[in-house]
């Protein structure tokens, strides 16, 4: 399962869409507060493809208390972000607008990993 964050409605139904056409389980999320509700009660994600700015709480935001919840802070985040420059260091970033081949590729390879 891959857990989709993101404000933009038309975007997340795409991304959602797109990864289940190759197989994923998703679920997704339309702020931070959200996600992270998402995240208490679901399994373990494969990914979190993270949004950057979004109100009630931003991907910095999600990113944080994910690291600091000893459950999460293994769960790979993909940030998705047309500012690379916000994105949390050395966490992977597909800049927006989004390459959707690559965000599948990028998550296919976290998968086998």
């Amino acid at each position: 399962m891959i857990l989709i964050v993101d404000d933009e409605l038309d975007l997340r139904e795409i991304l959602r869409d797109a990864f289940q056409d190759e197989g994923f389980a998703v679920e997704v999320a339309c702020d931070g507060a959200e996600a992270m509700q998402r995240l208490a009660r679901l399994p373990k994600p494969v990914a979190v493809i993270l949004d950057i700015v979004m109100p009630i709480m931003d991907g910095n935001e999600v990113w944080s208390a994910m690291q600091r919840d000893p459950e999460l802070a293994g769960v790979p985040v993909i940030v998705t972000t047309s500012d690379p420059s916000r994105a949390p260091r050395n966490v992977p970033v597909v800049r927006k607008p989004l390459d959707l081949d690559a965000l599948i590729d990028r998550v296919k390879a976290l998968q086998g990993a």
